[in-house]
Formats: C-alpha cells, sequence, structure tokens
C-alpha cells in the first residue's frame, strides 16, 4: 500500500511538473511578427472569421468546396494509411504518456479500444500504454 501510495505521489508531482513547464511555454516565434523581414504574424481566429464574414456569397462557397475538398482528400489518405509522420509521431507519444488519448485520437471516435485503453490504463499505466501503442500501430 505504501508501494502504491508513493508511485501515485510521484506520478502526481511529474505530471505536475510536466504541465506546468508545457504552461509556461511562450508564444512559439512563427506568431510574432519579425521586425527586420517586416513579416506579418499569423492571424487570430477572430480575424479569420470576421474576413471571412466579408466575403461574397459565390466567395464563400468557392471556399467551402475547397475546405469539403481537402477533408475528403485527408479522409481518403486517413483510410489509405498514410498519415503525415508528424501526426502519427504525436499520436505515438500521446499512446506512450497517456494511452486512451492517443487511442481516441487514432481513431477518431470513442469505439471499444479506447475503453479498453482506459480501463487498462486505471488499473495499472503500462498494460495500458502497451495496448495503445499496439492500437496506434496497427497490429490490434
Amino acid at each position: 500500500m505504501k508501494k502504491l501510495i508513493k508511485k501515485s505521489i510521484l506520478l502526481f508531482v511529474g505530471a505536475s511538473v510536466l504541465a506546468g513547464s508545457v504552461l509556461a511555454a511562450s508564444v512559439p516565434a512563427s506568431f510574432v511578427a519579425n521586425p527586420l523581414t517586416k513579416e506579418k504574424p499569423v492571424p487570430s481566429v477572430k480575424e479569420m472569421l470576421n474576413s471571412f464574414k466579408d466575403l461574397s456569397r459565390s466567395d464563400k462557397k468557392a471556399r467551402f468546396k475547397e475546405v469539403k475538398k481537402e477533408l475528403k482528400d485527408y479522409k481518403k489518405l486517413k483510410k489509405a494509411g498514410k498519415e503525415p509522420l508528424a501526426d502519427r509521431t504525436l499520436i505515438i507519444i500521446l499512446a506512450i504518456l497517456i494511452p486512451p488519448l492517443g487511442v481516441y485520437l487514432h481513431e477518431g471516435e470513442i469505439n471499444s479500444k479506447f475503453w479498453i485503453s482506459l480501463v487498462l490504463t486505471l488499473l495499472f499505466w503500462l498494460p495500458g500504454a502497451i495496448y495503445s501503442l499496439l492500437v496506434v500501430l496497427g497490429e490490434v
């Protein structure tokens, strides 16, 4: 019982240190204007929505068609198993650190694999991590 409490406290402290360092991270340099090159910063979501609202009706329809086409292409690639390498790497890392989240992001929905991963993770982290890695890598 003492070992379980010590492990739980150690896991909690490690998670809080990790979360603190992630939350304390500064804004990436890509979002800040560079005065030397006079590059404009990436617009915020509100700015993009306002610019979209100002478009004419035909321009809005054209944008929606582009988005639907890109989404369709992405879904085809995902079904074919050709995900971008960066996304797959991130999902593998999440499958190790937070197994149910990795399974959910890989599957795209809450299904039986997610629940199995959640139960295994709650029982003990290692079986959940192993199972989620098997799901993400396509072995299960």
